[in-house]
């Protein structure tokens, strides 16, 4: 059985690659694993009374996540016959991305393209761009 996996976020693009995802899987009997990475590094400078209270953070943060992310991109999956998986993480999206999808033995991750500005991605770079240079799954990014 193959598995796709798709990583969203709060933008209208991760949707349509949610809704992309169920058709691919709905069609080829797939396995689909739902994810949203919390941007989080662990080289962040934290006050020791912030990395005190970094649990309980944590754990409100997977929470809220599941609410206002997941559970909508859930929500989408009712119309196909798709019955998914989800995870909440913390980490760098694309890193995270690379290491489900192994985990999942996934033969596909896809993604919904970014907003973001030029400056932003030509800074920072963007969750595709990074995901399309480091992963040996292949990558699907839905406009």
């Amino acid at each position: 059985m193959t598995s796709l996996l798709v990583g969203i976020d709060r933008s209208e693009s991760s949707r349509r690659a949610v809704a992309f995802a169920c058709r691919l899987a709905d069609e080829s009997g797939a396995a689909l694993h739902i994810v949203h990475v919390i941007p989080w590094s662990p080289y962040s400078f934290n006050s020791p009374d912030e990395n005190a209270h970094r649990s309980a953070s944590k754990a409100q943060e997977i929470a809220a996540a599941e609410k206002q992310i997941i559970q909508p991109a859930v929500d989408v999956t009712a119309e196909f016959l798709v019955t998914p998986t989800t995870s909440v993480v913390h980490g760098s999206p694309a890193d995270q991305l690379v290491s489900l999808a192994t985990r999942h033995t996934a033969t596909q991750i896809i993604v919904g393209r970014t907003g973001d500005s030029r400056l932003k991605q030509v800074l920072f770079g963007s969750t595709p761009v990074r995901l399309i240079q480091m992963s040996k799954t292949p990558v699907t990014v839905v406009p």
